[in-house]
């Protein structure tokens, strides 16, 4: 497991304090509250400042799957140094307000932007990413999975495959989802794109895939999603977005064109010298308007 995504996790826990007993709690926003000290910090001063103990500490340290008290200070060490190099924190819900200039607006979706990059990237692991990305080149067929704003990232997704000869299909394309899957074998792969993981007629789907052994990929924003035991592979990158208090799905569908760019680059990288040759030949094409909008034209 790569460390980024070890740290990320960390701290997502920390925040969402899924199963965290109440002391455990208490424990855990003090930490937040004071990640800067915590590097620095003895056990006995953390228990004495969140009316603990030391086991109760210990216990903490081993539902975030560290070891020691020693080891989670190293990991939260290593999370406010990369704090430290990434772009000024925005409200991923609402990252600007009504007394916002345009240009002051146009700065917050800057920092919005790569903080979400930079937080996806630390949230990526190699073996899962190498996963995906072989499923995808070695499927027959590759049908997409996407809803509302993720169908935009899936849809452009699509477009950019077409010059690696590949044709995606949108398999909700005619809302008819259920006969798009009902085709799919095991030769096929699906790619399901919900940041949410809470897309009701896709479990039927997956039981059914899962049933039939045929690939099928969760990228998602949701590690308790219930799709996550169906899927053959899943990719989770969380955001700091909640599910309707927001303005707009800015941060999900940044870490998702991200993740898409990602995926095509490395696509495109497995078979490089085969796909720079394939747009040689077809800027040829071009160039002697063989397929150009000059070749269309009628002389008058």
């Amino acid at each position: 497991m790569r460390g980024g995504k070890h740290m990320i996790t960390i701290l997502d826990q920390l925040k969402e304090q899924a199963h965290f007993t109440q002391t455990e709690k208490r424990i855990a926003d003090y930490i937040l509250q004071h990640l800067d000290a915590i590097p620095a910090i003895y056990i006995e001063d953390l228990a004495k400042a969140t009316y603990t103990s030391h086991s109760a500490i210990i216990r903490l340290c081993k539902k975030l799957d560290v070891s020691g008290f020693r080891e989670f200070k190293i990991a939260i060490s290593s999370i406010v140094h990369s704090q430290l190099h990434v772009a000024g924190e925005v409200n991923a819900n609402f990252p600007f307000d009504e007394k916002d200039s345009s240009l002051t607006i146009a700065k917050k979706m800057a920092d919005l932007t790569m903080d979400t990059v930079q937080k996806t990237f630390l949230q990526l692991d190699e073996t899962t990413l190498d996963q995906i990305v072989s499923q995808l080149a070695s499927a027959n067929r590759v049908f997409l999975f996407a809803r509302g704003d993720s169908q935009i990232r899936a849809r452009g997704f699509q477009a950019k495959l077409v010059k690696l000869n590949r044709f995606f299909i949108l398999a909700e394309d005619y809302a008819d989802p259920y006969w798009n899957a009902a085709s799919l074998s095991s030769d096929d792969c699906a790619l399901f794109i919900s940041y949410s993981g809470i897309v009701a007629q896709y479990q039927p789907i997956m039981e059914h895939f899962h049933k039939e052994h045929v690939p099928a990929i969760l990228l998602t924003g949701n590690r308790h999603s219930e799709l996550i035991p169906f899927a053959s592979t899943t990719l989770v990158t969380s955001q700091e977005e909640y599910g309707f208090e927001k303005i707009s799905t800015f941060s999900s569908q940044i870490a998702f064109d991200y993740l898409l760019n990602t995926i095509f680059a490395a696509l495109y990288a497995k078979e490089y010298q085969k796909n720079i040759l394939n747009l040689k030949k077809k800027q040829e094409l071009f160039r002697h308007n063989l397929l150009s909008d000059e070749s269309l034209k009628i002389d008058d």
